[in-house]
């Protein structure tokens, strides 16, 4: 990968990585289904650090995962959770939503009844600023933070073509952030001029596969 890719590159994912400092405790953690097993893992410790009593996976099959995983995203994430020392009981599952919208509406439609007004969001690290927008359009009821697994860019992926395919679906992702605010699905996200070039820059060079039309 040429140097100027790479570091345009990490120039997005640190700044899509990037949220205010969590808090120690919340009412939930929600996590967020991906192609990373990671993050369930480290939602678990959250959990066994006594960040919240209860935990909530979902995700049905996305871009990564249709075809590649067994089960739904949401279920295999809970199984790790429950692997990791949750206990079964304070796992709630989620296994149909196919977008970080969903993500949170349908675990907000799951949770009816509860009165929640705290909640961790957990999600792969470059979903940090959507998850963050996300949660406070479809589910404003709660005062959202973010944690994800802290994992630089350079160890972020196993080899090249694993760091490929990341910074398609990055890419893609940073788009979003202001596409899908302009449509009313997450809050607007400010973009500093230097991760804007950035972007420009790796959809110039080709990583252009979920850039939307």
């Amino acid at each position: 990968m040429e140097q100027d890719i790479f570091e345009a590159a990490r120039r997005v994912y640190d700044f899509m990585s990037a949220c205010p400092p969590c808090p120690d405790r919340a009412d939930v953690i929600l996590v967020l289904g991906s192609h990373d097993l990671r993050v369930p893992e480290y939602a678990a410790s959250l959990y066994l650090a006594g960040a919240a009593p209860i935990i909530i996976c979902s995700g049905g099959y996305g871009k990564m995962t249709e075809g590649t995983f067994p089960k739904p995203e949401g279920v295999l994430f809970a199984e790790r959770c429950i692997e990791s020392g949750v206990p079964k009981e304070c796992v709630l599952i989620e296994d149909k939503a196919t977008n970080t919208g969903e993500n949170f509406s349908l675990s907000r439609r799951l949770a009816q009844g509860r009165e929640w007004k705290t909640g961790i969001a957990v999600c792969k690290p470059y979903m940090a600023k959507r998850a963050l927008a996300t949660g406070g359009k479809q589910w404003p009821e709660i005062q959202w933070n973010v944690s994800t697994p802290q994992i630089p860019f350079e160890q972020y992926a196993a080899d090249e073509a694993a760091m490929n395919a990341e910074i398609e679906l990055m890419a893609g992702d940073f788009q979003r952030l202001r596409v899908y605010a302009e449509k009313g699905f997450q809050l607007p996200v400010q973009i500093p001029e230097d991760a804007e070039t950035a972007w420009k820059l790796l959809v110039q060079a080709g990583y252009d596969r979920y850039i939307l039309s």
